[in-house]
């Protein structure tokens, strides 16, 4: 039996939970008509957090689409005429919201259906021995939120009822109290008549109808629209509590872990962004937020309309829209981020882009009213004054920005608001006054974006800015490196809610270790091994004999301040710890990418380590090291006679521009084997440049050929 039919014979409130988990966002008849085709495609190995398999979400999603147009078009009988609407609404609907993003529809349905999977389970309380595994099916952070979503569709449109409800009652009582108007007016033109018996006996029977129908006023009032009334505003008050715990965990968890993973990006850790997730969320609560704020300002008129209150009864209205409307404040201004940072390192007069988004632009018409914004440096003092008051002062900035303003613009397709700045450029800056070592690759910066909404038709005006990650400002290439150790710094081991930009002054060694690997493997292919990382410990701890424990409470307690990271030169060297790192990765990126990622470069290993191992092997064997004392140089290690291990001066860039170092390698006879024992043509030979005896003149001149060679 198919997992789709075992659902449906779930009871009580388990089926009232597969029907929640469906709705807007993936309806409960697609589920139906399509539910052997849907296990079978969507309970397979893809992963949908996985951004390698976009490529055949993207097939399966299309096939999906197909699915269901083809079969809207074999529901031609009358009975099944609002499915098939339902169907083909669902497939375009699959088409433009999907189509750029093709995992979070994937992710959604594999939502749905482990919760139906967890809740069948739980009804037979056994295995149900199906061939995928239930527990990559339970439900998830994204399925959650939409189901959350989903409940607060469904008690808006339940408030939404409630409300038409009361205003029909308002206007029954509206027509009761018209009658009795008219009958207080009978009354009143009695009195003036002469008395008579037929005057009495009329006047008793309008006072007689009167009563009754002020009693029944005063029922309808007591006992259905002020119960109406009151059981609306509990209503909505236990509605937008909920909003502000969803809200709250897609804007204080998800949106702030997207803002984190964006900052450790920085330093190279792989980005799977779900950002598009976000931007539905956050558009679902737009919609939810919009609604019951119409529906309370609509409760709000009604009650003014008809001012009756009750004895020691609270009016909540008033303190609900107020509520309603800063949750959509706190919404707006929160969902303007930057889509793509700028660069953390900026030169002067050089050209930069970035782009800002507003995630819930599209579904709150703002592009309704193109909004501009504007761009401006601001200095770190500049930046906590501005978390302090929410503004600043006009026209107070740290530099001039060219090209610094833009019209946000909103895409159909991808449903996104946005505006990419491409020209930018950064004309002048001013610094603050420097203290102690501090230098100008110490101080940081931050681009300010700021705009202004306009919502509902002008209705509601939100002022809104966010700021970009930490930015240092270069003016000259030699400058960069260090430029790096302050930007590197900060993206690791910034805390989350900082006072802008307030890092700490020394970390434990294992998370420096983990940020050196992550950086170095982004650069160049390959991360660092245990034993590079014990090397770097001894070289940054100024401590050629340390013995580093990788785990424990030993480990936890080694911390590296930031002066030895980067201010302290190294013993007898003039240039410190990051600065001999930067070099070698740097030189690693742009000569040795390729043997690095072949392991055929030890490279960060000591030299009297590099002794003690080639001493014990064949003549002729030969290791690659890092140089401790030339910046950005590797040099070749390698035993001659009698077991002698020689060191060659360190090739740089400067080399490696002119020839490769495996054609160095090729060049040099008496090297024979890579350490251990691989003869060298086995390694580099995939590296060596052709060589051809019959060279074509060029231009009338017979180009020469430079080879290394070692003289003796």
């Amino acid at each position: 039996m198919s997992l789709w039919a075992k659902s449906q014979q779930l009871q009580g409130d388990a089926l009232r939970q597969v029907q929640a988990v469906y709705g807007e966002h993936f309806p409960i008849e697609v589920r139906h008509c399509l539910a052997p085709w849907i296990e079978s495609k969507i309970m397979s190995d893809v992963d949908p957090d996985n951004p390698q398999h976009e490529q055949y979400a993207a097939s399966v999603v299309g096939s999906l689409i197909q699915e269901l147009e083809s079969k809207a078009q074999i529901l031609t009988t009358e009975e099944f005429f609002l499915t098939k609407i339902k169907l083909q609404g669902a497939a375009e609907m699959f088409r433009q919201r999907y189509n750029q993003n093709p995992l979070a529809l994937l992710r959604i349905i594999r939502h749905c259906l482990g919760t139906e999977l967890k809740l069948v389970q739980q009804a037979e309380n056994m295995s149900l021995g199906m061939s995928c595994n239930p527990s990559a099916l339970l439900p998830d952070a994204s399925g959650e939120i939409l189901q959350q979503l989903e409940i607060l569709r469904q008690r808006t449109q339940e408030t939404s009822e409630d409300l038409r409800r009361m205003e029909q009652e308002q206007e029954a009582f509206a027509l009761e109290y018209h009658e009795l108007t008219k009958i207080q007016a009978n009354l009143t033109h009695l009195q003036n008549q002469a008395p008579s018996q037929q005057k009495n006996d009329f006047e008793k029977q309008l006072r007689i109808k009167k009563d009754m129908s002020e009693h029944k006023l005063n029922v309808k009032v007591l006992a259905e629209l002020l119960q109406m009334r009151m059981a609306l505003a509990e209503k909505h008050k236990e509605t937008l509590m909920l909003i502000e715990n969803l809200q709250a965990r897609v804007l204080d968890d998800e949106l702030i872990r997207w803002k984190r993973e964006q900052q450790l990006a920085g330093n190279g850790v792989p980005f799977h962004s779900n950002l598009d997730s976000i931007q539905e969320w956050c558009e679902g609560l737009a919609e939810i937020i919009w609604l019951n704020r119409q529906q309370i300002k609509e409760a709000e008129r009604l009650r003014n309309k008809f001012p009756i209150m009750q004895a020691n009864n609270t009016d909540h209205v008033p303190a609900l829209n107020t509520q309603i409307t800063q949750l959509l404040s706190s919404l707006v201004t929160s969902t303007f981020i930057i889509e793509r940072q700028p660069p953390q390192v900026m030169k002067t007069n050089t050209r930069f882009t970035a782009m800002v988004r507003l995630l819930v632009g599209g579904k709150l018409n703002v592009h309704m009213t193109p909004p501009q914004v504007t761009v401006s440096i601001i200095s770190e003092q500049q930046a906590n004054t501005l978390l302090k008051n929410d503004k600043m002062a006009k026209g107070e900035a740290s530099g001039e920005i060219l090209n610094n303003t833009g019209t946000m613009e909103y895409q159909k397709a991808s449903r996104q608001l946005s505006v990419s700045f491409r020209n930018m450029q950064l004309r002048k800056i001013k610094r603050a006054e420097k203290k102690g070592t501090e230098s100008v690759m110490d101080e940081k910066f931050s681009l300010l974006f700021q705009s202004k909404f306009s919502v509902g038709g002008g209705e509601l005006v939100f002022q809104v800015w966010t700021l970009s990650l930490p930015v240092v400002v270069i003016v000259h290439g030699n400058q960069e490196p260090h430029a790096w150790a302050t930007v590197t710094w900060d993206n690791a081991f910034a805390e989350p809610g900082r006072t802008p930009f307030v890092v700490p002054e020394k970390v434990p060694w294992g998370q420096v270790a983990e940020t050196l690997s992550t950086k170095f493997r982004s650069a160049t292919g390959r991360a660092l091994t245990e034993s590079n990382q014990r090397f770097l410990a001894s070289k940054a701890f100024r401590n050629p004999n340390l013995q580093l424990p990788l785990v424990g409470p030993e480990a936890a307690n080694l911390m590296l301040t930031w002066s030895q990271f980067c201010k302290e030169p190294l013993p007898e060297r003039n240039f410190t710890f990051w600065e001999w790192f930067y070099a070698l990765m740097k030189l690693t990126r742009e000569h040795l990418r390729a043997p690095w990622m072949d392991n055929t470069i030890v490279g960060f290993i000591g030299r009297k380590q590099t002794e003690d191992l080639l001493k014990q092997c064949l003549r002729g064997t030969f290791m690659l090291r890092f140089s401790d004392s030339e910046l950005g140089g590797v040099t070749i290690a390698w035993v001659g006679d009698n077991s002698e291990v020689f060191m060659l001066q360190p090739f740089t860039s400067k080399d490696f521009a002119i020839r490769t170092l495996a054609d160095r390698v090729s060049d040099l006879k008496h090297l024979i084997y890579l350490y251990p024992d691989i003869p060298k043509d086995q390694a580099f030979g995939k590296y060596y440049t052709p060589f051809t005896d019959s060279q074509t003149p060029t231009n009338g001149y017979v180009k020469p050929l430079l080879v290394t060679h070692v003289p003796g």
